[in-house]
């Protein structure tokens, strides 16, 4: 199955089978042993960051503080150590608990620790790709198991786009519509004006006696 992890394993297959082990753990629900697990891992990077400058250290607290003395101040390597103390303190408490708390969430982001303390010493005590620093715990893998085309975040954005250009488009036809409630004529109407037309009647009427006035002036001229 495919963990967050995958960029590791090129790097420290050991480290790699460490925490994916955990990420199994979580995904059938032991908590606790995955925090355990998680504090493993840390305890390893530890280890491999301090390398040579090791001097006969035996506990995690001790790996830490050499470290610690050892760094130069930069953000990174403050962010570095203070996942690394936060995995060894959740950790030890998992250890040493009698009982079982089912403590999903902080399994969650002792993982998610974990994960970010990976990428700094990739980037940072590796000299591996700047290109794993764009990488996001991805939850969903974590729990199916199963690699999407997509994180999360990818998806969380492909969706708030989506959500904005359904707005856009609602606002134009929102905006059409309005402008739709009034719509002027096409054509001007105009006005007819009346003509004074002579009823048919009349005009034959008047023709018919001028013809015959004519026509009693010829017979009248001819007797």
């Amino acid at each position: 199955m495919a963990t967050n992890f995958e960029f590791l394993k090129k790097i420290d297959k050991n480290l790699y089978t460490i925490i994916s082990e955990a990420e199994l753990l979580y995904r059938d629900e032991y908590f606790e042993q995955c925090m355990v697990q998680t504090r493993r891992f840390g305890e390893s990077l530890c280890k491999n960051v301090l390398g040579s400058k090791r001097r006969g250290e035996r506990t995690f607290d001790d790996m830490l503080a050499t470290l610690k003395d050892n760094i130069t101040g930069e953000e990174q390597e403050k962010e570095f150590i203070d996942d690394l103390y936060f995995l060894k303190k959740n950790g030890n408490s998992s250890a040493h608990s009698t009982t079982v708390k089912k403590e999903g969430m902080l399994a969650l982001e002792c993982l998610q620790r974990a994960f970010e303390a990976a990428i700094n010493y990739c980037v940072y005590f590796t000299g591996a790709s700047s290109n794993i620093l764009k990488l996001q715990y991805d939850t969903e893998l974590l729990i199916t198991g199963i690699k999407t085309k997509k994180t999360l975040a990818e998806k969380y954005q492909e969706e708030k786009l989506k959500s904005e250009k359904a707005k856009k488009i609602s606002q134009k036809k929102s905006s059409k519509n309005k402008k739709q409630d009034y719509i002027p004529q096409s054509y001007v109407m105009k006005t007819s004006k009346k003509k004074n037309k002579k009823p048919i009647f009349w005009i034959f009427t008047g023709i018919s006696l001028a013809f015959s006035i004519i026509l009693l002036l010829i017979i009248s001229f001819l007797i």
